[in-house]
């Protein structure tokens, strides 16, 4: 059974409830399995093996903040090289997310949905039950698995520290 939390995050205004555990620093990321915008199933990390990973959790791909986050993501994505991937999960459904990528021109980040399993969701503590969205958080995970970085936004429209994720993303690179 997961854990469910309250009190960490409003949504319109009030308490929603988050479901899983934060992660930290030093964990082993756990594995999950979401869908490709062609309805494939993908496995993030066994997907991406020998690559560092930025990892970000988005509401949707249909709003402001989360349109803005991914199209910067994926202009750096071209200067940081093939030893980085970046995913981008929400709970959008896999055509929505084939059709927003073609419309933004983003063919950089790997645009993943949660939606039909919400593993990653309740994996990374990152579900939120009541609408069934996704909390902001950025992950950057090391070659061997390990969480290097990790922050969840205490809002749902708050956007993540880009350098600091890039400044980890690269020192894991070594």
């Amino acid at each position: 059974m997961s854990v469910e939390r309250k009190g960490i995050l409003k949504f319109a205004g009030q308490d929603v409830t988050v479901i899983g555990n934060d992660l930290i620093v030093g964990q082993t990321a756990p594995e999950f399995g979401a869908h490709a915008p062609d309805w494939s199933l993908v496995y993030g990390l066994e997907s991406t093996r020998g690559k560092v990973r930025i990892i970000g959790s988005l509401p949707s791909l249909n709003t402001s903040v989360c349109d803005r986050e991914t199209r910067r993501f994926n202009q750096e994505a071209a200067a940081l090289g093939e030893d980085i991937a970046i995913l981008v999960l929400s709970m959008d459904l896999p055509f929505t997310l084939k059709q927003w990528c073609g419309a933004a021109g983003v063919d950089k980040v790997i645009t993943l949905s949660d939606h039909m399993r919400g593993e990653f969701g309740e994996k990374y503590g990152v579900l939120i039950k009541e609408q069934r969205i996704l909390r902001r958080a950025v992950f950057v995970v090391d070659r061997q698995d390990k969480l290097v970085y990790v922050a969840y936004m205490a809002a749902l429209g708050e956007e993540p520290d880009y350098a600091a994720v890039l400044a980890a993303a690269r020192a894991a690179v070594g």
